[in-house]
């Protein structure tokens, strides 16, 4: 297991059992067959919720993304077609029983679920939990959206270091921009003195 594949929170002993996601075999220095394994790939996440749910082992539930920042933070999207079917409650199980068993082999990773959705705006939202959202506003073209939310969740919605937007835009594959209700405002008022006073220059240059 290289270096960049351990989590930088974790430590390893000889005959410690650990698992570990195979990233790939190669002809080691004598010829012989060399496994590199990794704790740190997003695939890591998504074997175990596979090990760990039936729902998700049969195919009842997806796995549509998984984003993370190795021991620290890690955000999963999931979907299920049966409208009987609660991905996200599957997922975390009674009493958050499912998950934690997941938190317990990642040394206390955190695990954010949230369900997949066809509407990017509700994808979105969703994925920058556990922040409210007030709205989202997105450029198809750019996959790019403007997030606002109300002043007092702006730094939820952000997170430490900008943790949490930055996984939900790797777990959207969208470029998001967050904004509180303040900034958002100042900036639409910026933007029509601006308007207001590029049409004066028009005039001034027509008379």
């Amino acid at each position: 297991m290289p270096l960049k594949e351990q989590i930088p929170t974790e430590n390893y002993s000889v005959n410690s059992k650990i698992k570990a996601y195979v990233v790939d075999v190669e002809k080691g220095e004598k010829g012989s067959p060399q496994v590199i394994v990794s704790r740190t790939r997003p695939d890591f996440v998504r074997k175990l919720l596979e090990f760990e749910i039936p729902e998700i082992y049969e195919g009842l539930i997806e796995i549509k993304s998984v984003s993370r920042d190795p021991g620290k933070r890690s955000k999963v999207a999931v979907y299920s077609e049966d409208p009987n079917i609660d991905p996200v409650g599957s997922c975390v199980g009674q009493r958050g029983i499912r998950i934690q068993n997941i938190i317990n082999e990642l040394h206390g990773e955190k695990i954010d679920v949230i369900e997949w959705n066809p509407d990017i705006s509700i994808y979105i939202a969703a994925a920058l939990l556990p922040a409210k959202i007030m709205a989202v506003d997105i450029k198809e073209e750019e996959k790019f959206a403007q997030v606002i939310v109300q002043d007092d969740q702006l730094s939820l919605a952000i997170g430490k270091a900008g943790q949490n937007a930055r996984l939900a835009a790797k777990l959207t594959d969208w470029k998001i921009d967050i904004k509180s209700e303040s900034q958002f405002r100042q900036m639409l008022e910026e933007q029509s003195m601006q308007e207001s006073e590029d049409e004066a220059e028009d005039e001034q240059e027509e008379n």
